[in-house]
């Protein structure tokens, strides 16, 4: 048995091939094969790969998955489908963005999701912003999460972390770097 994350509609529904599918927290759904480009229960190994499907935050829910059975890797991102899952934890924003970096880290030399800053980034539509680099900084609107990821000076290893959310003892509008300073 797997992990890995899923988002959905609000209301715990998704449009599959055969029309739309609701969830329930904590229930087993079997699916007899699993194919990423046709069939079978999909999820991503990297929560920022779910932005690709389910686009708004703010009308979508995302969940930590238990998979299991037969799993088809994509091999474009990291989006997994699978013949068995079933709805484990709601995440919160802040959850979700503490799982995106940590997938970075543990990910480092992989490309970036298209979520990802390089160097510089603010927060969007999404409420937060991911920022990578040997220099990053980044800076949101008031309730944006921040999360800023340092590279080693020779190679793409992650060195360092910080996570805040603005307004929080941080400043909306201001640059922050990975050691929280304002910049």
């Amino acid at each position: 048995m797997e992990e890995s994350y899923k988002m959905l509609n609000k209301d715990l529904t998704c449009t599959r091939g055969r029309g739309v599918f609701q969830y329930e927290p904590g229930k087993w759904y079997e699916e007899e094969e699993s194919n990423c480009r046709q069939n079978g229960f999909h999820s991503a190994k990297n929560p920022l790969d779910c932005l690709t499907y389910y686009h708004n935050w703010d009308t979508s829910s995302c969940w930590l998955v238990e998979i299991d059975g037969t799993v088809d890797e994509d091999g474009d991102d990291s989006k997994v489908a699978s013949t068995r899952i079933r709805l484990k934890k709601e995440l919160d924003l802040l959850s979700f963005v503490v799982a995106a970096g940590g997938y970075i880290m543990d990910h480092p030399r992989l490309p970036n999701s298209h979520a990802v800053a390089i160097e510089a980034g603010e927060a969007g539509s999404n409420h937060f912003v991911i920022c990578r680099g040997k220099n990053p900084r980044a800076r949101g609107k008031e309730g944006d999460i921040l999360c800023i990821l340092r590279e080693e000076k020779e190679t793409p290893e992650i060195e360092s972390a910080w996570i805040a959310k603005i307004g929080e003892g941080f400043r909306p509008g201001t640059w922050y770097d990975v050691e929280g300073r304002a910049v």
